[in-house]
């Protein structure tokens, strides 16, 4: 899978210091549910803006998937995202296991983890790791087994995106997958 030739920015945030969110943030339609190659944010770009935002760096290893669900929920619940919190934890965990797993991390040994609410109240899930390919992306994707990490996003009814990430050089030092989490069961992105 090659990286999107087009981009779109995701939003900044809103939150104010205390963690909460505004509460006129409004809510889009659903879309059909998928599991694509679409585009990741331009922070360039004059971006939206987000009810709230939150990052950490985990140490990438063997433990880094259970480090991710112990840090996702409680951030999740703060915020108090009315989505299906157990759904973000799960994908998170994936994302930052199968960084750690099976990609380079990045030059400081960190899988830097992001979770920004959208808003139409999807939850947009980042991670970045130090591979630029992601080798046989659609493959996995198509050919995931029940309850493997990417299997997951398509039974959440998520979008799994991703794009090289590049320094403040334009050199290009990893990859950002990114997974767009609808708010409902019911809906899907």
């Amino acid at each position: 899978m090659n990286p999107p030739t087009q981009r779109i920015p995701l939003p900044t945030s809103q939150a104010t210091e205390s963690g909460t969110a505004p509460a006129d943030a409004g809510q889009g339609a659903a879309a059909v549910a998928s599991v694509i190659a679409l585009p990741l944010r331009e922070e360039e770009k004059e971006p939206a803006r987000s009810r709230w935002s939150w990052s950490t760096s985990l140490t990438a290893n063997e433990d880094a998937h259970r480090n991710a669900r112990l840090r996702v929920r409680p951030a999740l619940h703060v915020a108090n995202w009315p989505g299906n919190s157990d759904a973000a934890t799960r994908l998170a965990s994936v994302l930052v296991g199968n960084a750690a797993a099976h990609a380079e991390s990045m030059s400081d040994g960190k899988v830097p983890l992001r979770l920004v609410e959208l808003p139409t109240g999807e939850l947009a899930i980042e991670v970045d790791d130090g591979t630029p390919e992601f080798p046989n992306a659609e493959k996995a994707l198509a050919e995931a087994k029940t309850g493997s990490g990417l299997w997951w996003v398509s039974h959440y009814r998520a979008r799994l995106s991703w794009d090289v990430l590049r320094d403040d050089s334009d050199q290009v030092v990893g990859k950002t997958v990114q997974v767009i989490l609808p708010m409902a069961w019911g809906e899907s992105v």
